[in-house]
């Protein structure tokens, strides 16, 4: 199948909607060229509490429920009408398939229906591209003055994704330089969350309660640092066996009779995790000569791993930047504005042919 025949407006601001809905947030943004004018979300989280994690199919239903008034929402704090828009952004991947499904489908009705170039596009660029974004208190909200520049090591940690990555070009270079060979930092976060008795999503709840532990009472593991380990796996990420680490841990302590130390334990292994990713960003910042760190995803919003970032990176005269707290998880703005980017650049808009992609691998910018 071809792209939509018609073309957008030459002009350096194109009005762009992205849609996001890789895993349980629904996520509508409207962005003009580079400026943030609507960042609508609507979050199935409270279902899946119950289940523990992510249930796809619950994922899947809610996006179809809640996708039509997320736009209308958007549309509405954007000041527009669905007719003005230059262009329309999807998330094709990766992410469950099945919530990726709901999202492109709608991208394709609002393209065809509006008649309008449609851009496919790769969720884990699309938190690259969340920095560029401006807009009355975002800078304000996150400290990052000035432009992102570029190349550009990037870090996205969430949920289902950790990722280190070499942007050197936003829409067409970038560079998988490594990511979770097991399970991802968020994974984790819920696991641990759960064996102490922490509610779902875990990250938040173990950020609260480590506040008042210490992060130097246990140690534990490291996955992936030792010389062995980093001949292979470099820029790498492992936290399987941290997590098995902290059960067995607790679970001594238990059959022992004694007390749990919850805040110590959820410290000790929140410092753990932020350790290796912040530790490996570096690394790969130095070896590569990029004096640029960017951070992204759900994990990015820990405050641990936001303030030993900020503490390794100032040490070793590396630019840090964070999107605000809004822009770091799924979200659909992020989505519009690295469409924004490609329309902007000239790029080609994706055929209707294009599908949803559960692996699409991060050098596909664009479907």
């Amino acid at each position: 199948m071809t792209a939509i025949a018609k073309t957008v407006p030459a002009n350096e601001e194109p009005l762009v909607l992205g849609i996001e809905t890789s895993c349980d947030e629904t996520g509508v943004g409207i962005v003009r060229g580079r400026t943030l004018l609507a960042n609508a979300v609507a979050s199935s989280m409270d279902e899946h509490a119950r289940f523990g994690g992510v249930i796809p199919e619950v994922a899947a239903r809610a996006h179809v429920e809640a996708l039509a008034p997320t736009i209308d929402r958007a549309v509405a704090e954007a000041g527009i009408e669905l007719a003005d828009l230059d262009a329309i952004s999807v998330t094709s991947g990766p992410g469950l398939a099945g919530a990726l499904m709901v999202g492109v489908a709608a991208a394709k009705a609002l393209a065809l229906s509006l008649d309008v170039p449609l851009y496919a596009v790769n969720h884990l660029v699309g938190h690259v591209g969340a920095d560029l974004l401006q807009g009355e208190g975002l800078r304000e909200t996150h400290g990052t003055v000035g432009e992102l520049e570029l190349p550009t090591v990037a870090l996205l940690v969430s949920g289902g994704h950790t990722s280190l990555l070499l942007v050197r070009d936003l829409v067409s270079d970038v560079e998988m330089l490594g990511e979770t060979i097991d399970d991802a930092a968020g994974e984790a976060f819920d696991k641990v969350a759960r064996l102490l008795g922490l509610p779902y999503p875990g990250g938040p709840h173990i950020d609260r309660v480590a506040a008042d532990g210490d992060p130097n009472a246990i140690r534990f593991p490291r996955g992936l640092t030792r010389p062995k380990d980093l001949e292979r796996h470099r820029y790498d990420f492992s936290f399987s066996g941290l997590k098995t680490s902290v059960a067995r841990w607790v679970e001594q302590r238990r059959a022992a009779g004694e007390e749990v130390p919850v805040a110590d334990v959820a410290a000790s292994f929140r410092e753990a995790v932020a350790d290796v990713l912040v530790s490996k960003a570096l690394a790969a910042c130095r070896e590569l000569g990029v004096p640029r760190l960017l951070l992204g995803g759900g994990v990015a919003a820990n405050a641990r791993v936001r303030a030993l970032a900020a503490e390794r990176a100032a040490a070793d005269g590396v630019e840090l930047r964070v999107p605000p707290l809004s822009l770091c998880t799924d979200n659909g703005a992020m989505i519009a504005s690295l469409g924004a980017q490609l329309v902007a650049g000239g790029a080609a808009p994706s055929t209707l042919g294009f599908g949803a992609d559960s692996t699409l691998p991060v050098t596909t910018i664009r479907a």
